[in-house]
């Protein structure tokens, strides 16, 4: 358990919940979206590579500061991670807060999710 260890299950549910919270609004816009599919066909962009592809790709037309403000509430929620060098700042696709989501709801092997089958 690491740095939560000695915590209330409540209140790690609630932590649980905020970041789960955060990760279903960075998904829930569709500039986000591209962003984040951008990452997983090529890691490591920049943000004008962002957006060049962005344009060509998609023909979204956002400037480079709405596609910054969109990567800082992907790298908020913890879908995205970035490491400056000098003046360029690269951004990676970090799929863990996912894999928690779906961690949390598992798939039973004949496809049922709930108790009762019912998905």
């Amino acid at each position: 358990m690491g740095r939560f260890e000695g915590l209330d299950r409540q209140v790690l549910a609630c932590l649980f919940w905020v970041g789960v919270s955060d990760v279903f609004k960075a998904l829930a816009d569709r500039t986000r979206r591209l962003i984040l599919d951008e990452l997983q066909e090529r890691d490591g962009q920049t943000l004008f590579e962002l957006c060049v592809r962005l344009t060509t790709k998609h023909g979204l037309n956002s400037s480079r500061q709405a596609v910054s403000q969109h990567l800082g509430v992907l790298e908020e929620a913890g879908l995205v991670i970035t490491r400056r060098e000098g003046r360029c700042k690269f951004h990676w696709l970090d799929t863990s807060p996912l894999r928690a989501i779906t961690d949390r709801w598992p798939v039973n092997d004949d496809g049922r999710t709930g108790p009762c089958g019912s998905t």
